[in-house]
């Protein structure tokens, strides 16, 4: 006999089963439609896969919502913090408007190899520059090169770094300047105010920070997907 407990646990499951199932089906859907991919993507995918990299890739749609807000923004002037193997970097560099850069920082020397062959594969190596090391460390430099301010920069890298990250995001902006801080919802566990995890710790001061500094006006948003409950933060300097 099922217990009570059992079957509402059990009814839960597979309504989070069918749940992703319709989310997958439907972000297919409309990446088919508005993120079609193609030989370079796909080549900068296998190669990731192949070079052993986590899979923690932008899915199709997460890239083509930087593309677009690049577009949007007319940012000349990027950073990414957290490289990878440069399918975001991709999507991202080929919006950009005439003489328009990207410097992106990535912690693993391994992880930037790939990204740089995956960059000169999709002819858009010239509009990025990859720095290699811890980005705390990186960002003091930039700052002290007058690297700054950027149009916009993109934080996705590690989450318990999250806060300082941001704050470095404000030192290397300007008014206008727009931030976006990836996968915020961590699955729902950034409610989980009990959690000592340092991802979700370092999301939950991360969205704080945000909320009480008054030069940001900021928005976050869940989103569902081929990577299941992801979502965003996104701000901008108003003053």
């Amino acid at each position: 006999m099922i217990s009570k407990t059992a079957g509402k646990d059990t009814f839960q499951q597979q309504m989070r089963k069918d749940s992703q199932a319709l989310w997958t089906a439907v972000d297919r859907y409309f990446s088919g439609l508005l993120a079609p991919s193609d030989e370079k993507l796909d080549a900068a995918v296998k190669a990731n896969r192949k070079a052993g990299l986590p899979a923690i890739d932008v899915t199709p749609m997460q890239g083509k919502f930087l593309h677009v807000l690049i577009q949007i923004t007319q940012a000349k002037r990027v950073l990414e913090i957290g490289l990878l193997g440069g399918y975001s970097t991709i999507w991202m560099a080929r919006a950009l408007p005439k003489g328009g850069r990207i410097i992106s920082l990535e912690f693993d020397p391994r992880h930037a190899e790939v990204a740089r062959a995956n960059l000169r594969r999709a002819g858009l190596l010239n509009r990025v520059e990859i720095r290699v090391g811890p980005a705390l460390e990186s960002l003091p430099v930039l700052k002290a090169e007058g690297a700054g301010p950027f149009d916009l920069i993109f934080i996705d890298a590690d989450k318990v770094n999250n806060p300082h990250y941001l704050e470095w995001a404000l030192k290397l902006s300007r008014r206008g300047t727009v931030i976006v801080v990836d996968n915020v919802a961590r699955h729902g566990t950034v409610i989980d105010t009990r959690s000592s995890a340092p991802d979700i710790v370092g999301t939950r001061r991360c969205l704080k920070r945000m909320a009480r500094e008054p030069r940001l006006s900021a928005v976050a948003l869940q989103t569902v997907g081929l990577k299941g409950l992801d979502g965003f933060a996104m701000a901008v300097v108003v003053r």
